[in-house]
């Protein structure tokens, strides 16, 4: 008897510690995995801001373009040596984030900026993991001529342009949605933006003309004497013209009058043209001016040796 109890406590001793053993694997089991931390950044058009603090280089890439999936693996073993250098590895899918694209004027794929501190540099060397790290080791952004303020991420114009890619991506992406799930063909999609298009002008040019109106109110209408001043306008105008009228009437009168005496001269010229008795010129013996002085002249002198 006492055998079989020293068995039995055994063998209960024995599956007590099964259990302890499957229940200390299952615990280990069911622990999370702690991998090592991602060490490249996403930007997006919601976080980056946070660029503009500390040192960053970023890569501007697209899926769909060769030249990005070959430095990918580059970038990446790039990446891990960014936490014992200080500097943040990220990228940016300008297909996900056209407001990026439009921010940083992304012209050609990959391009890469290195930010220090809110100051963008655009980065023109080779594309291996020993060149980028001599570029930020040795410091040698400080020889790349920085981005004017005025063309920088956080400029007007470039928010502007930001929100001019983003407002593009939204017609693309109504675009699809329009002739890929609804069916309609590609001219209506086009007659549908052209019609939204000009509506909206003219909105917002209705718009702009109430709000300049409000801001600065037109005086000229709204003064209580200003149509009493228009008809003293319109009366003096018509004055005037009268006036000028009559001036004009006299200066043809006095041209008139200038021409009757100018008449009587020549008429009184032409009779003192006679012979020197007094008897008209016979028709066809006319005289030059200079020989009627002459020929009035001499009958003058011939008269005093008479007397």
């Amino acid at each position: 008897m006492a055998n079989s109890r020293a068995d039995t406590a055994m063998l209960q001793s024995k599956h007590r510690s099964w259990i302890c053993c499957l229940f200390l694997v299952l615990q280990l089991t069911s622990l999370p995995v702690w991998a090592k931390p991602d060490s490249l950044k996403e930007v997006t058009d919601g976080n980056w801001e946070d660029i503009l603090a500390g040192e960053w280089m970023i890569e501007f890439y697209a899926p769909w373009c060769p030249a990005c999936q070959q430095l990918q693996s580059v970038w990446k073993e790039f990446a891990d040596w960014g936490d014992d250098m200080g500097v943040n590895i990220a990228k940016v899918d300008v297909t996900e984030q056209p407001g990026l694209s439009g921010r940083f004027i992304i012209t050609s794929l990959p391009t890469i900026y290195h930010c220090k501190d809110g100051v963008f540099r655009k980065y023109q060397g080779a594309r291996t993991k020993d060149d980028f790290l001599s570029f930020v080791h040795e410091q040698k952004w400080k020889a790349v001529e920085p981005v004017s303020s005025w063309f920088g991420p956080s400029s007007f114009l470039m928010n502007s342009m930001s929100a001019l890619f983003k407002l593009s991506m939204f017609i693309r992406r109504c675009h699809n949605y329009m002739t890929e799930q609804l069916g309609i063909p590609v001219w209506g999609s086009y007659v549908i933006f052209g019609l939204a298009t000009l509506f909206s002008g003219l909105a917002l040019g209705l718009l702009l003309v109430f709000i300049a109106d409000f801001v600065f109110p037109s005086r000229r209408f709204s003064s209580p004497d200003y149509y009493q001043k228009k008809q003293t306008m319109e009366q003096a105008r018509l004055i005037q013209h009268q006036e000028d009228e009559h001036e004009a009437d006299g200066e043809e009168d006095d041209d008139e009058e200038e021409e009757y005496e100018d008449r009587d001269q020549d008429d009184v010229w032409r009779r003192r043209r006679g012979s020197p008795e007094g008897r008209p010129e016979p028709k066809g013996h006319g005289f030059s001016d200079e020989a009627l002085r002459k020929r009035v002249v001499c009958s003058r002198e011939e008269e005093e040796e008479d007397s």
